[in-house]
This record gives C-alpha cells, structure tokens and sequence, in this order.
C-alpha cells in the first residue's frame, strides 16, 4: 500500500447481514408512532438512509416528512432494533466472507478504518457489536450526518484523510459497499468503489452501475489486495 488510503465500509449487505431485524425495528417503529407497520413495505432498503426510508415510509402513509416526525420515528427505531438484534438466529446474522480479514489487513498496513453507512451512529453500533465488530471502525459517515449518501460519504472520507494526516489531495478512499447506491455515491466525491455481491446485487449489475471492482465476497482470490493497493 503506498498510497495513504481511507477505506469506508457499508454495514448491511456488506459487513454483515442481520437476518431482516433492521426492516423489522422500522416496522414496528410506524406501528408505534403511527399504527401503520406497512409504511415500508412497498420498496427497497438496500442503499438507502435510514433518515430517506423514513422520508418515504411517512410520505407513504400520508403523513408531513417534518423534521420532528422523522426523529420520532427513528427514535422508536433504536428501541427496537436494540430489542429485534439479539432474537436473530446465528446463521442468520453473519459476518460476511473476508470482511474481518479484510480489515485486520488493512490496520495492518496503516489504512484508515472506516464505515460508510445510511444507519444513524447508534444504529451501527447496535448491530455491529453482536458480532464484535463495531471496536473496529474509529471513524466513519452515518446517517446522522445527512440524510443523503454521497454527502454522509464525503463527511466520512473527511474524517479518515484526517486520520491518516494527510491532505485530501494525497490520500486514496475506496468505499467497500454492495448496492449501486454505494457506487454512485463513491463516485461523486471521486472515490473509488470495490463492490461486493452479497447484498442482492448481481455482478453484472454492480458492474453496470460503475463499481471499480466488483467481487462475489472479499474472499475471493485478490479481492483484498485489490482493495489495498488497487
């Protein structure tokens, strides 16, 4: 690695996969706020913000997207999800493949450790520590940050470049996700992006929507050294 480099890791569908207990938290957060556990039911989480899916979800059922209405129920969303978390059986919320390797390697070699998530701060840590995983990541971009991703993104790039001490312009990001979501936004603070086919995603349309790399998990044979050295 000889070019200093923030490497930025997406949580669902990339580091892990936590068995439908995020989708489920939201659900039960419109039925608490507003009776109406559906309001997500008709789209995708994959990629997005958990402050976006709470836009359409509340947009959904007809209800003003306000600032306030959006915390109330994001709030009632970490209560949950602190609750769904745990019910989730084992084979059913995993670390994906080459993921841990892929980050003891690159602390190994002084890359700056980062995650690059939609999910709020509290959100990430709640499902990232069943696994052990969150004492890993000293900095990152969440959904606490902005509501959209490549400004999360950037505000996560920011903080690695200053990790490392280096000047923005000497300094390589690479943003590990697994949704042409992760893609785009990579791309529009000019980062580069390793996408990984554990999400859902196909290779081919991973690689249709611009991913630099595209890899079916980062066990695959160079997949690592790829992300380190490019």
């Amino acid at each position: 690695m000889n070019i200093p480099t923030v490497l930025l890791f997406d949580i669902d569908g990339t580091l892990i996969s936590t068995g439908g207990a995020g989708r489920r938290a939201l659900e039960l957060a419109f039925g608490a706020t507003h009776q109406r556990e559906d309001a997500i039911a008709t789209f995708k989480l994959g990629g997005m913000t958990d402050r976006a899916i709470v836009r359409q979800g509340l947009e959904i059922i007809g209800q003003p997207p306000t600032d306030l209405a959006i915390a109330m129920v994001i709030a009632k969303y970490l209560e949950f999800l602190a609750i769904e978390v745990p019910k989730v059986a084992a084979d059913k919320y995993v670390i994906h493949p080459g993921m841990t390797e892929a980050i003891a390697e690159g602390k190994k070699l002084g890359a700056a450790i980062g995650l690059g998530t939609g999910n709020m701060k509290d959100g990430a840590k709640i499902k990232l520590q069943r696994v052990g995983l969150y004492e890993s990541f000293t900095f990152g971009g969440f959904g606490d940050d902005h509501e959209m991703r490549p400004e999360l993104i950037r505000r996560g790039a920011q903080r690695g470049v200053k990790h490392l001490r280096v000047p923005w312009t000497e300094a390589r990001v690479v943003v590990i996700g697994d949704t042409p979501h992760d893609i785009a936004a990579a791309h529009a603070i000019e980062a580069q992006c390793m996408a990984v086919c554990t999400g859902g995603f196909t290779r081919q349309q991973l690689t249709e929507a611009g991913a630099d790399w595209v890899f079916e998990t980062l066990a695959a044979p160079g997949a690592i050294d790829v992300m380190l050295d490019g």
